[in-house]
């Protein structure tokens, strides 16, 4: 799991796939979440514009990063 610093409190969940490398565009983060392929703390999450906070972990395709 690898941690990634944000600027804020907050961070939009297609934001944070994009800055956390998860993905290479945002609509390959839309597809991934509208797919249910992406799980936010371990649960499926079909919002791209789902908040996400310090200590969130989203999980793609095997990929795991953690909002710090």
């Amino acid at each position: 799991m690898r941690d990634v610093r944000i600027d804020g409190d907050m961070i939009r969940l297609g934001q944070f796939l994009k800055i956390a490398d998860l993905v290479d565009t945002g609509g390959e983060g839309k597809v991934l979440i509208t797919s249910g392929d992406v799980r936010v703390n371990g649960e499926v999450d079909l919002r791209r514009g789902r908040q996400l906070r310090r200590g969130d972990v989203v999980e793609v395709m095997g990929r795991t990063a953690r909002v710090a």
